[in-house]
Parts: structure tokens; C-alpha cells; sequence
């Protein structure tokens, strides 16, 4: 095999991701285009199907039009912010399991509104690792019970 073939081979593994588990769906929202973009990238690369949204405003209304299994969401956005997204997820009954990616835990905020808190916390910066723990942990706990989760093919932690 030529150097020429295995580079062809590299890049179309690169190019071609595998395709996601249709029933492992995330919404990544973060106001901060680089951080969802990359994020949106390890998931997807990880096997999950990602949409990702600029703020709690645009989640709330990808919300009412998909059915998503895991919401990643930062704290501090305009328009609508992490807990408050919650919140509404809670007052509208929207059983949806979230991970707050963010820089400073919002704990008096969710004192504050009543809202239960997330899944999981991450504080910012974490690593891509600590990122797919964390999704595969509450994906696991949401389906437990109900159906088996089916890790992507791909899985590296």
C-alpha cells in the first residue's frame, strides 16, 4: 500500500464521520460561536446527531420543534439564560436531561427560581474527554429503565 492510499484512507475517515444514533439526539447551547462549534463537532464525530443553538431563546425554540434527548447548555447568555431555559423546560413538563457547561455554578440562581438542578455540571474550560464522560453518564441514567442505550460505534472513553 503507497503513501498516497493510506493518506486517502486517512482523509476519508476524516471526511466521512460515522453515521449518528438516531435515538441520541443534543441540543449544544452556547452563546459563544466557537465553543458550540466545536463542541457540535466532538459530538457529532462521536457518533451523536448535534444541533446546536446560539442562546436559551433559539434552544427554547428548537425545543418546541424536536425532540432532543440531552440538552448541553452554557449559564450566562443573552436573552434567555441556562437556568431560565430550565425552567421552562421544568414548567412546561419537558423531561429532557441537561449538562450546564459553564464557567460558574449558578447555584443561588437555582435556589432562587426552584428550578431542579441539571444532570451534570461542567465547569469550563474541560476537556473533550471530560465532555463525552459526561454525555455518555446521562444518557445511560435517562435510558436506564426505559430502553437500552446504545453507545455510539465509535465510543473512545
Amino acid at each position: 500500500m503507497t503513501e498516497e492510499n493510506i493518506l486517502q484512507g486517512e482523509l476519508a475517515g476524516i471526511l466521512n464521520p460515522p453515521e449518528p444514533n438516531p435515538r441520541q439526539r443534543i441540543l449544544v447551547v452556547e452563546d459563544d460561536a466557537a465553543i458550540r462549534q466545536v463542541n457540535q463537532e466532538v459530538l457529532t464525530y462521536s457518533g451523536y446527531h448535534v444541533d446546536g443553538a446560539e442562546d436559551g431563546a433559539a434552544a427554547w425554540a428548537a425545543l418546541q420543534q424536536i425532540n432532543y434527548d440531552l440538552v448541553v447548555t452554557d449559564n450566562d447568555m443573552p436573552k434567555v439564560t441556562g437556568v431560565e431555559l430550565m425552567q421552562k423546560l421544568q414548567l412546561a413538563r419537558m423531561s429532557v436531561p441537561v449538562i450546564m457547561a459553564t464557567g460558574a455554578l449558578p447555584d443561588e440562581q437555582f435556589t432562587r427560581s426552584g428550578v431542579q438542578p441539571p444532570a451534570k455540571t461542567l465547569l469550563k474550560p474541560f476537556t473533550f474527554d471530560e465532555l463525552l464522560a459526561a454525555v455518555k453518564e446521562v444518557l445511560f441514567a435517562s435510558n436506564y429503565g426505559r430502553e437500552k442505550s446504545v453507545p455510539p460505534p465509535n465510543w473512545n472513553c
